[in-house]
């Protein structure tokens, strides 16, 4: 497989365009179902949690969280924390409570996190926004029995740099049970000469310093109890495959517990948005690692 480096910028393009590498249907549409999905997701979880919408975790006008608990009294429950997708320049928190749908009724709370994209919002805020979002949720709720990342696309990315956090910078020591990292970007070099980059004006010092592929050691000092899971469409591109299989092997080979899930019949949109169902592969593998 060619390596990104030996590719023309319009191949570069098409392999991070993964609206382009579903075999359901046209680029265009596929995208715009995928919202309609969400959408559609994160209203039935509306309807079946108690939720505490637009709770801030910061001062920023874009640092607010929407929370989906189940309707037991217990504060000693499972917490699942999702970071949204849409390349850090598209979607927020309104479309992302939909893994609520199927998880809340199982007795699993759900977060759903807003962060300033671009162009408001450039790759080190972004990261330093999840962190802070995730320090937030754990001082709201110091009795859950375990918190658990999610995170899809750049969402992944996102959830891969949460699990690199020095911690001791903010005076705490989490416990992150366990990530879910589904057809993440764990290298953002790749991206920097195409479209993708464009609203991020991301340089190669941002790009590699929020490059979880680089941070492995780092994770590994922070989050070395987690049990992560590096998932990815059967049919998302072959350099976004590439991206999850050598991040998996990175951190396998640093010795973390870590399982690669290749799941067939997906592309890089329905791998997340069949979350909602509580028989979905991916879900009913959620369930088990929270146990």
């Amino acid at each position: 497989m060619a390596q990104w480096r030996d590719m023309k910028k319009d191949e570069l393009e098409k392999q991070y365009s993964p609206s382009q590498w579903s075999h359901r249907m046209a680029a265009d549409d596929v995208i715009r179902v995928h919202v309609a999905s969400l959408r559609e997701g994160t209203q039935t979880a509306r309807g079946v949690a108690r939720t505490l919408l637009d709770v801030p975790y910061g001062e920023g006008e874009g640092e607010k969280l929407d929370i989906y608990m189940p309707s037991s009294s217990s504060s000693n429950l499972p917490l699942v924390i999702y970071l949204h997708g849409g390349y850090w320049q598209f979607l927020s928190k309104e479309e992302s409570g939909f893994m609520a749908a199927s998880l809340v009724p199982k007795g699993v709370a759900v977060v759903a996190v807003g962060y300033d994209i671009a162009p408001k919002g450039n790759m080190d805020l972004m990261v330093s926004q999840v962190r802070r979002s995730v320090l937030s949720v754990l001082q709201q709720y110091p009795r859950v029995s375990g918190v658990y990342l999610c995170g899809h696309s750049a969402g992944a990315h996102l959830a891969a740099m949460v699990l690199c956090t020095d911690w001791t910078q903010y005076g705490v020591s989490p416990q992150i049970k366990g990530a879910f990292l589904v057809s993440g970007i764990y290298d953002l070099l790749p991206i920097l000469s195409t479209y993708v980059n464009e609203p991020l004006k991301m340089t190669e010092e941002v790009a590699l310093r929020n490059s979880p592929g680089q941070l492995v050691p780092e994770l590994k000092k922070a989050s070395s109890a987690c049990h992560i899971v590096v998932a990815v469409a059967q049919n998302d591109s072959p350099e976004f495959r590439k991206q999850s299989e050598d991040y998996f092997k990175a951190l396998k080979s640093s010795g973390l517990t870590v399982t690669f899930e290749d799941v067939p019949n997906t592309d890089h949109f329905n791998i997340i948005e069949q979350f909602v169902d509580e028989d979905y592969y991916l879900t009913q593998l959620l369930l088990k690692i929270i146990g």
